[in-house]
């Protein structure tokens, strides 16, 4: 079963837009900079920041939390996000929904703690900073790290430093981030272009980005991998591999809309 983006929220990029502005607004952490920050149960404030949130989830975040969970992503999608859209593009984004309470918590929150700490999504882990991203003129990513150091904060009154690598090194963030900036750029390369994000196409990057159970059997159906040069090898580890697949999709998306890809070609 897929998911429709018109069933499941809003297209409503407001909340997107004022991340974004958000984020540019705060000060840029340099290479060498460094900042204090611990999180932990002895913190006052443990806890605190897990509520009220506006949370994007990108195609690796939904793929990590519902393998944690061991739910199809239909149930995961219905249950625990809201779908919009990215705006100037179309592209489908969805948002971590959070519970139906007074304070709005997360739904994976418990007193003690992150409930999927081990799966938790790329903004958890790169808070308390800031990852924004963008296309050089040479197709490379380049990276804006800011500090987030929000009021209710404790975290900043403890004694051990980081450099914004070390911290999202030692947050796990590099297969995150892979993913993240991969999407991305599909994303900032259809901006850069007159092409039109049909609603079908919507539903298909929906599919093939968010939804890899079922894009599986998508590509069964279309007998996809006749239709593209992609080695034995590979192949198995795309059909077996749901980390594996998310990268063949983007891929396979790039070749989609704009008829070239650095690393898929369409078959004899």
């Amino acid at each position: 079963m897929f998911v429709d983006p018109h069933d499941a929220g809003p297209d409503d990029d407001s909340a997107i837009q004022d991340t974004l502005e958000y984020l540019e607004s705060l000060p840029q952490l340099a290479d060498s900079d460094t900042f204090s920050f611990a999180c932990h149960t002895e913190v006052p404030c443990f806890n605190a920041c897990c509520r009220d949130l506006s949370m994007p989830l990108s195609p690796y975040d939904v793929l990590r939390l519902r393998q944690g969970l061991g739910m199809d992503s239909t149930a995961f999608i219905k249950e625990y996000t809201v779908i919009e859209q990215y705006p100037n593009s179309g592209f489908p984004v969805l948002f971590l929904k959070m519970n139906d309470s007074i304070e709005k918590e997360c739904p994976f929150l418990s007193k003690e703690g992150c409930t999927i700490y081990d799966n938790r999504s790329a903004a958890c882990r790169t808070y308390p900073l800031g990852r924004a991203t963008h296309l050089g003129k040479d197709g490379s990513v380049i990276e804006q790290i800011v500090v987030v150091q929000e009021d209710h904060c404790k975290g900043f009154a403890e004694s051990k430093q980081w450099t914004a690598q070390e911290w999202l090194k030692d947050q796990g963030l590099e297969e995150y981030n892979f993913f993240a900036d991969r999407y991305m750029s599909i994303i900032s390369r259809f901006i850069d272009t007159d092409l039109e994000l049909t609603q079908k196409r919507v539903e298909m990057a929906l599919l093939a980005f968010y939804q890899l159970d079922h894009f599986k059997g998508f590509m069964e159906d279309m007998n996809l991998m006749d239709r593209v040069n992609v080695p034995e090898e590979r192949r198995e580890k795309i059909m077996n591999d749901e980390k594996e697949r998310l990268l063949f999709a983007m891929e396979w998306m790039e070749l989609i809309l704009f008829g070239t890809s650095t690393t898929l070609s369409h078959s004899a």
